[in-house]
Protein backbone atom coordinates (compact mmCIF):
# COMPACT_ATOMS: atom_id res chain seq x y z
CA UNK A 1 0.00 0.00 0.00
CA UNK A 2 2.83 2.34 0.88
CA UNK A 3 4.66 1.67 -2.40
CA UNK A 4 1.54 2.35 -4.49
CA UNK A 5 1.02 5.65 -2.69
CA UNK A 6 4.62 6.70 -3.35
CA UNK A 7 4.32 5.85 -7.04
CA UNK A 8 1.13 7.90 -7.37
CA UNK A 9 2.64 10.80 -5.44
CA UNK A 10 5.66 10.80 -7.72
CA UNK A 11 3.57 10.64 -10.88
CA UNK A 12 1.63 13.83 -10.19
CA UNK A 13 4.64 16.22 -10.13
CA UNK A 14 6.00 14.54 -13.28
CA UNK A 15 2.67 15.07 -15.05
CA UNK A 16 2.53 18.68 -13.93
CA UNK A 17 6.09 19.15 -15.11
CA UNK A 18 5.26 17.84 -18.58
CA UNK A 19 2.18 20.03 -18.80
CA UNK A 20 4.10 23.10 -17.70
CA UNK A 21 6.85 22.37 -20.22
CA UNK A 22 4.36 21.87 -23.04
CA UNK A 23 2.53 25.05 -22.07
CA UNK A 24 5.81 27.02 -22.05
CA UNK A 25 6.75 25.59 -25.46
CA UNK A 26 3.36 26.45 -26.96
CA UNK A 27 3.46 29.94 -25.47
CA UNK A 28 6.89 30.52 -27.00
CA UNK A 29 5.64 29.20 -30.37
CA UNK A 30 2.65 31.56 -30.26
CA UNK A 31 4.95 34.53 -29.67
CA UNK A 32 7.37 33.44 -32.40
CA UNK A 33 4.50 33.00 -34.83
CA UNK A 34 3.17 36.47 -34.01
CA UNK A 35 6.55 38.03 -34.80
CA UNK A 36 6.80 36.08 -38.07
CA UNK A 37 3.35 37.27 -39.09
CA UNK A 38 4.35 40.83 -38.28
CA UNK A 39 7.52 40.45 -40.37
CA UNK A 40 5.54 39.35 -43.43
CA UNK A 41 2.32 41.32 -43.01
CA UNK A 42 3.03 44.21 -40.66
CA UNK A 43 1.41 44.90 -37.28
CA UNK A 44 -2.09 44.30 -38.68
CA UNK A 45 -1.17 40.64 -39.13
CA UNK A 46 -0.95 39.98 -35.38
CA UNK A 47 -4.32 38.40 -34.61
CA UNK A 48 -5.06 35.37 -32.46
CA UNK A 49 -7.06 33.76 -35.28
CA UNK A 50 -4.19 34.13 -37.74
CA UNK A 51 -1.75 32.68 -35.21
CA UNK A 52 -4.08 29.76 -34.51
CA UNK A 53 -4.37 29.09 -38.24
CA UNK A 54 -0.58 29.13 -38.69
CA UNK A 55 -0.09 26.74 -35.77
CA UNK A 56 -2.93 24.38 -36.70
CA UNK A 57 -4.82 25.22 -33.51
CA UNK A 58 -8.35 26.40 -32.92
CA UNK A 59 -8.91 30.02 -31.97
CA UNK A 60 -10.44 28.86 -28.68
CA UNK A 61 -7.24 26.96 -27.87
CA UNK A 62 -5.17 30.12 -28.33
CA UNK A 63 -7.42 31.92 -25.84
CA UNK A 64 -6.26 29.42 -23.26
CA UNK A 65 -2.80 31.03 -23.50
CA UNK A 66 -3.67 34.68 -24.13
CA UNK A 67 -7.07 36.05 -23.22
CA UNK A 68 -6.88 38.84 -25.82
CA UNK A 69 -4.72 40.00 -28.68
CA UNK A 70 -3.61 42.95 -26.52
CA UNK A 71 -2.38 40.57 -23.81
CA UNK A 72 -0.20 38.87 -26.41
CA UNK A 73 1.15 42.16 -27.78
CA UNK A 74 1.96 43.34 -24.25
CA UNK A 75 3.88 40.13 -23.57
CA UNK A 76 5.73 40.41 -26.86
CA UNK A 77 6.79 44.00 -26.17
CA UNK A 78 7.88 43.14 -22.64
CA UNK A 79 9.93 40.17 -23.91
CA UNK A 80 11.74 41.99 -26.69
CA UNK A 81 12.27 45.20 -24.71
CA UNK A 82 13.67 43.22 -21.77
CA UNK A 83 16.03 41.41 -24.14
CA UNK A 84 17.27 44.76 -25.41
CA UNK A 85 17.78 46.01 -21.85
CA UNK A 86 19.75 42.85 -21.03
CA UNK A 87 21.95 43.26 -24.11
CA UNK A 88 22.92 46.89 -23.54
CA UNK A 89 23.39 46.46 -19.80
CA UNK A 90 25.71 43.50 -20.37
CA UNK A 91 27.74 45.46 -22.90
CA UNK A 92 27.97 48.44 -20.54
CA UNK A 93 29.04 46.36 -17.54
CA UNK A 94 31.73 44.46 -19.42
CA UNK A 95 33.41 47.63 -20.69
CA UNK A 96 35.97 49.31 -18.45
CA UNK A 97 34.30 51.36 -15.73
CA UNK A 98 37.09 53.95 -15.95
CA UNK A 99 36.80 54.27 -19.73
CA UNK A 100 33.64 56.25 -20.61
CA UNK A 101 34.28 56.13 -24.34
CA UNK A 102 34.56 52.34 -24.30
CA UNK A 103 31.30 52.11 -22.39
CA UNK A 104 29.48 54.44 -24.77
CA UNK A 105 30.76 52.52 -27.78
CA UNK A 106 29.86 49.16 -26.22
CA UNK A 107 26.31 50.25 -25.38
CA UNK A 108 25.74 51.71 -28.85
CA UNK A 109 27.10 48.65 -30.65
CA UNK A 110 24.99 46.32 -28.51
CA UNK A 111 21.90 48.37 -29.33
CA UNK A 112 22.54 48.14 -33.06
CA UNK A 113 23.41 44.44 -32.95
CA UNK A 114 20.23 43.65 -31.05
CA UNK A 115 18.12 45.70 -33.46
CA UNK A 116 19.57 44.05 -36.58
CA UNK A 117 19.22 40.59 -35.04
CA UNK A 118 15.66 41.28 -33.90
CA UNK A 119 14.16 43.65 -36.49
CA UNK A 120 10.57 42.68 -35.69
CA UNK A 121 11.23 43.34 -32.01
CA UNK A 122 12.74 46.72 -32.83
CA UNK A 123 9.72 47.62 -34.95
CA UNK A 124 7.35 46.49 -32.22
CA UNK A 125 9.05 48.62 -29.55
CA UNK A 126 10.14 51.67 -31.55
CA UNK A 127 8.39 51.61 -34.88
CA UNK A 128 5.06 50.40 -36.13
CA UNK A 129 2.12 50.73 -33.72
CA UNK A 130 -0.19 47.74 -33.62
CA UNK A 131 -3.59 49.08 -34.77
CA UNK A 132 -6.11 49.20 -31.95
CA UNK A 133 -3.63 48.07 -29.31
CA UNK A 134 -4.29 49.48 -25.84
CA UNK A 135 -1.31 49.20 -23.52
CA UNK A 136 -1.61 48.79 -19.75
CA UNK A 137 -1.72 52.05 -17.81
CA UNK A 138 1.92 51.71 -16.72
CA UNK A 139 3.00 50.78 -20.26
CA UNK A 140 3.66 47.37 -21.81
CA UNK A 141 7.18 47.02 -20.40
CA UNK A 142 7.76 49.54 -17.60
CA UNK A 143 10.82 47.85 -16.12
CA UNK A 144 12.57 47.45 -19.48
CA UNK A 145 11.71 51.03 -20.42
CA UNK A 146 13.24 52.27 -17.18
CA UNK A 147 16.39 50.20 -17.71
CA UNK A 148 16.96 51.42 -21.27
CA UNK A 149 16.13 55.00 -20.31
CA UNK A 150 18.58 55.02 -17.43
CA UNK A 151 21.11 53.33 -19.70
CA UNK A 152 20.91 56.26 -22.10
CA UNK A 153 21.20 58.68 -19.20
CA UNK A 154 24.23 56.67 -18.12
CA UNK A 155 25.90 57.42 -21.46
CA UNK A 156 25.40 61.13 -20.85
CA UNK A 157 26.56 60.84 -17.24
CA UNK A 158 29.71 59.02 -18.31
CA UNK A 159 30.49 61.71 -20.86
CA UNK A 160 29.43 64.67 -18.73
CA UNK A 161 32.76 65.37 -16.94
CA UNK A 162 34.29 65.89 -20.40
CA UNK A 163 31.24 67.36 -22.17
CA UNK A 164 30.09 69.79 -19.48
CA UNK A 165 32.26 72.73 -20.67
CA UNK A 166 30.59 72.43 -24.09
CA UNK A 167 27.10 72.82 -22.61
CA UNK A 168 27.58 75.53 -20.00
CA UNK A 169 25.37 77.92 -21.96
CA UNK A 170 22.48 75.43 -22.19
CA UNK A 171 19.07 76.99 -21.56
CA UNK A 172 17.42 73.71 -20.50
CA UNK A 173 15.63 73.56 -17.15
CA UNK A 174 13.86 70.70 -15.40
CA UNK A 175 10.51 72.02 -16.62
CA UNK A 176 11.53 71.18 -20.21
CA UNK A 177 11.28 67.44 -19.55
CA UNK A 178 8.51 64.95 -18.99
CA UNK A 179 8.00 64.13 -15.32
CA UNK A 180 8.06 60.40 -16.08
CA UNK A 181 11.47 60.73 -17.71
CA UNK A 182 12.83 62.65 -14.74
CA UNK A 183 11.41 60.08 -12.34
CA UNK A 184 13.62 57.50 -14.03
CA UNK A 185 16.75 59.59 -14.58
CA UNK A 186 17.18 61.81 -11.53
CA UNK A 187 17.26 59.07 -8.86
CA UNK A 188 19.84 57.15 -10.91
CA UNK A 189 22.01 60.19 -11.73
CA UNK A 190 21.26 62.92 -9.18
CA UNK A 191 24.27 65.02 -10.23
CA UNK A 192 23.27 65.14 -13.92
CA UNK A 193 21.88 68.64 -14.68
CA UNK A 194 19.11 69.48 -17.16
CA UNK A 195 21.71 70.00 -19.91
CA UNK A 196 22.95 66.46 -19.24
CA UNK A 197 19.45 65.04 -19.65
CA UNK A 198 19.15 66.93 -22.93
CA UNK A 199 22.46 65.41 -23.97
CA UNK A 200 21.06 61.94 -23.27
CA UNK A 201 18.20 62.66 -25.67
CA UNK A 202 20.64 63.91 -28.30
CA UNK A 203 22.67 60.72 -27.96
CA UNK A 204 19.47 58.73 -28.36
CA UNK A 205 18.66 60.62 -31.54
CA UNK A 206 22.10 59.87 -33.01
CA UNK A 207 21.95 56.16 -32.24
CA UNK A 208 18.30 55.54 -32.98
CA UNK A 209 18.29 57.44 -36.26
CA UNK A 210 20.90 55.39 -38.09
CA UNK A 211 19.72 52.10 -36.62
CA UNK A 212 16.10 52.75 -37.59
CA UNK A 213 17.13 53.59 -41.15
CA UNK A 214 19.05 50.33 -41.31
CA UNK A 215 16.32 48.16 -39.76
CA UNK A 216 13.71 49.53 -42.16
CA UNK A 217 15.96 48.90 -45.16
CA UNK A 218 16.46 52.54 -46.16
CA UNK A 219 20.18 52.71 -45.46
CA UNK A 220 21.03 49.62 -47.48
CA UNK A 221 19.80 51.35 -50.64
CA UNK A 222 22.23 54.20 -50.10
CA UNK A 223 25.43 52.49 -48.95
CA UNK A 224 27.05 49.08 -49.05
CA UNK A 225 28.93 49.90 -45.84
CA UNK A 226 26.40 50.57 -43.07
CA UNK A 227 28.87 49.17 -40.53
CA UNK A 228 31.46 51.75 -41.52
CA UNK A 229 28.92 54.55 -41.43
CA UNK A 230 27.76 53.58 -37.95
CA UNK A 231 31.30 53.24 -36.60
CA UNK A 232 32.35 56.60 -38.03
CA UNK A 233 29.24 58.19 -36.53
CA UNK A 234 30.17 56.74 -33.14
CA UNK A 235 33.74 57.97 -33.48
CA UNK A 236 32.60 61.51 -34.32
CA UNK A 237 30.06 61.42 -31.54
CA UNK A 238 32.63 60.50 -28.91
CA UNK A 239 34.96 63.20 -30.25
CA UNK A 240 32.26 65.89 -30.07
CA UNK A 241 31.65 64.95 -26.44
CA UNK A 242 35.29 65.60 -25.63
CA UNK A 243 35.69 62.06 -24.32
CA UNK A 244 39.11 60.45 -24.93
CA UNK A 245 38.88 57.52 -27.33
CA UNK A 246 39.95 54.13 -25.97
CA UNK A 247 43.03 52.46 -27.40
CA UNK A 248 42.48 50.57 -30.66
CA UNK A 249 39.05 52.07 -31.51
Amino acid sequence: MSGTSERRTGAAPATRGRRERLRAETTAEIKDTALRLMASGGPDAITLRAIAREMGMTANAIYGYFATRDDLVTRLIDDVYSALADAVETAWSTAGAQDPAARILAWARAFRTWALTNPEGFRLVYGDPVPGYRAPEAGPAPDAARRVCTGLAGLAAAAWPHAEPLYRDSAFTWSDFDAGLLDKVRPAFPELPPAGVALALRLWGHLHGLVALEVYGHLGRQTASPDKLFEEELARLVTTLGVPRPEGT
